[in-house]
């Protein structure tokens, strides 16, 4: 039976009869095996920030492919400012005034800041391109939208945060009066989030549109004007920001009740299972601390304070220039990742694309991947039937939506990509579990799944240590919570004290506790 299409919802920042900017109409697209979009109608209006939500593979990205010309529809129509578009390609998009800001960010990390803003569409003098026109308009842009950049940086030196300044300023650079960003502050500290949502909101003060594809539920309550939540291809609600609640749009995208931020109970800490002193890397500094074995410790810190360098050092992907690391005992500061492996160490690493998996290979190939030595393997050859029943099970197990084990991981949704990742490290069931970022861009739902598996992880006597820029995530699992400021540990707190206050007073480098940095790592 076919669920009833909601109503629209009133526009919370403009007027309800204010002009439509986008607006798509029985939107239907399928792919083999799968149903993506199910006559979707969404109706976006001009000044306003419309958040499109729903768990990973509901449909979100391919909905906003056809609407930026990289998807052509089976059925349905698209209007842009009230007329009838067949896009053929993003260009098209792009010459009818719509502009997208990609998850993963499309830049020359070797030419500049002003260079990328104005590639292929430069300033041009006497046939020449214009340099010295290109750096005034990106200043002029930059300064008329609160998007502080240096015109002369090298985009590859730049932080994350300035990265996705450099896509917006793009954007505006060409005219683009509707703006769609996919998962914006996936990779931003809340204060960068904050700030990106205050651009936002000037853009569409001067009548500009954002469309905001997010899983984050505080940012679209704040953030937000209306909200359209997609689940299994189809519209299931359409809300006014101002009059719905976190508890109704997760449960809009679930289909169940959903319980947000829990905090877990303790854990019972046995023997160390990894000890850390004094230990030098770039970007860190004397580092020191241990974790038990069924204890989950985390680290907070905002980003660029060497938390990814120090996990890096300690998974074997960057030298240690003094200090010591044992695992269970063994000394392992300059032993090969292979061997940290070997000795009982799994990584998830923050970047599941360029690290954490072989997009190429098949789903089934990256699950297999550090089990091909053990049990996956007869006399040293890959057993293809024991692949394939290895990737099943963890398939299963983790929710992660593939339409075979045979796909190229590639195709999967990033949600569904970082569920393949997390499932094939907690599979080796290593004594210790090195974790960065592990919910990043993955739906509510699967939040929750994959919160409970690291604590049941943690009981099941392993250590964990958590790195996430979502101080949520970290209070809610961490055992005890290490703050790192300027590649230091400068502070250590027990879980009954790790309060966001405290947190983010020795984040920003005032631990409130001075003797902290005598306690640190302990």
């Amino acid at each position: 039976m076919t669920p009833p299409r909601p109503e629209p919802a009133d526009d919370a920042h403009g007027a309800h009869d204010a002009p439509v900017s986008v607006e798509l109409t029985g939107i239907t697209k399928e792919f083999p095996g799968t149903l993506a979009n199910d006559r979707v109608d969404l109706t976006v209006r001009r000044g306003e920030i419309h958040a499109l939500m729903g768990e990973n593979g509901a449909g979100k990205s391919t909905l906003m492919s056809i609407l930026y010309g990289m998807l052509r529809p089976d059925a349905g129509t698209v209007r842009v400012d009230g007329r009838e578009v067949s896009f053929a390609s993003p260009g098209d998009a792009m010459a009818a005034g719509l502009g997208m800001v990609h998850q993963s960010f499309k830049l020359f990390d070797s030419l500049t800041v002003a260079e990328n803003v104005v590639y292929r569409a430069e300033p041009r003098r006497y046939g020449l391109v214009d340099r010295a026109a290109a750096r005034r308009r990106v200043t002029e842009l930059a300064a008329a939208h609160g998007l502080s950049v240096d015109p002369d940086a090298r985009v590859g030196d730049l932080p994350v945060g300035v990265r996705q300044r450099v896509e917006i300023l793009k954007l505006l650079h060409r005219g683009a009066r509707t703006l769609i960003l996919d998962e914006p502050t996936a990779v931003l500290t809340p204060a960068e989030a904050d700030a990106l949502f205050g651009v936002l909101r000037s853009l569409t003060d001067e009548g500009r549109t954002v469309i905001l594809v997010t899983h984050k539920l505080r940012e679209v309550l704040e953030g937000s004007d209306n909200v359209t939540v997609l689940r299994d291809g189809r519209v299931v609600a359409r809300l006014r920001t101002a009059d719905t609640t976190a508890d109704e749009i997760a449960a809009a995208m679930t289909g169940r009740a959903v319980e947000l931020d829990r905090v877990h109970a303790p854990g019972s800490p046995g023997d160390e299972v990894l000890t850390v002193s004094g230990l030098a890397t770039d970007g860190v500094r004397d580092a020191g601390l241990t974790v038990r074995a069924g204890e989950i410790v985390g680290i907070a810190g905002v980003a660029g304070n060497g938390q990814s360098e120090l996990v890096e050092a300690l998974a074997g992907l960057r030298a240690v220039t003094a200090g010591r690391v044992t695992l269970s005992g063994h000394d392992i500061t300059h032993a090969s990742a292979a061997r940290r492996r070997l000795a009982g160490l799994a990584y998830v690493p923050e970047d599941r694309h360029a690290v954490g998996t072989a997009p190429a290979a098949s789903v089934a190939d990256n699950l297999a991947m550090g089990h091909h030595r053990t049990a996956l393997s007869r006399r040293g050859v890959l057993a293809p039937k024991a692949v394939r029943e290895h990737a099943r099970a963890l398939i299963e197990r983790f929710g992660v939506k593939a339409s075979s084990p045979q796909v190229a991981a590639s195709a999967l949704s990033g949600g569904n990509l970082q569920k393949l990742l997390i499932g094939r490290e907690l599979a080796h069931e290593a004594p210790l579990l090195l974790v960065e970022q592990p919910t990043r861009g993955v739906d509510i739902g699967a939040v929750q799944h994959i919160h409970d598996q690291l604590i049941a992880y943690r009981d099941a006597g392993h250590a964990v240590l958590l790195v996430s820029a979502e101080l949520s995530e970290i209070r809610g699992l961490a055992d005890r919570v290490l703050v790192m400021y300027e590649g230091r540990i400068v502070a250590s707190y027990p879980k009954e004290e790790a309060d966001e206050r405290t947190l983010g007073l020795a984040m920003a480098g005032a631990a409130p506790d001075p003797a902290s940095s005598a306690r640190k790592g302990a």
